[in-house]
């Protein structure tokens, strides 16, 4: 029986996706034995309108834009027909079903393991799916660092962060080199970000 593929799945809003989550994602699938990276582009809360989110659609198109010749990374918007709120658990089992000739894992930040053990049904997550935890400026140990189902990589620090992006845009100041080039163009020609 042919092993199934590993698909490593990298949560995320993406507003706007930038070369930070592409290094971390490349990385991932280079360095790993992962054999994919999904961009599961979470949709936007109806209960928290945030001026500064794009909608879904436009998140996706840009995420889309990003990944445009990278064979291995993939986008995903299988989130946006699933019950709000999302939680990781629900998508996991979800998409499990969906796709049953993969193994799903998660890609996340040291940070988010900190926290991890309040996630809903964490152990439950722990026993069907591995993790694979990138470094953080702001990561600490973690009593999960040992457990046998996370992988701890050695992806490089990214201190690239949208929201640092979106006041740039704001305030008028050049951050393409932050960007894949085709996301800024599009950025730009849509006006996104501006106001």
């Amino acid at each position: 029986m042919a092993n199934n593929k590993k698909i490593g799945l990298y949560f995320g809003t993406f507003n706007p996706i930038h070369i930070g989550h592409l290094v971390i994602a490349n990385h991932m699938v280079n360095y790993t034995d992962l054999d994919e990276v999904w961009f599961v582009v979470s949709p936007l809360n109806p209960f928290k309108k945030k001026k500064t989110l794009l909608d879904n659609h436009a998140r996706l198109e840009l995420v889309y834009r990003a990944i445009k010749g990278y064979d291995k990374l993939r986008v995903s918007d299988i989130e946006f027909g699933l019950t709000r709120p999302s939680y990781t658990i629900n998508t996991l089992v979800y998409i499990t079903e969906k796709y049953p000739n993969k193994d799903f894992a998660l890609i996340m930040g040291g940070d988010n393991l900190n926290s991890f053990h309040k996630w809903k049904n964490h152990e439950l997550i722990l026993q069907n799916h591995e993790l694979y935890v990138y470094p953080r400026l702001t990561s600490t140990k973690s009593s999960l660092d040992k457990h046998e189902k996370i992988n701890l990589v050695g992806a490089p620090i990214m201190q690239i962060s949208s929201s640092f992006i979106r006041n740039a845009i704001k305030d008028q100041i050049d951050v393409r080199a932050m960007l894949p080039e085709n996301v800024w163009e599009y950025i730009d020609e849509m006006n996104y970000y501006r106001k």
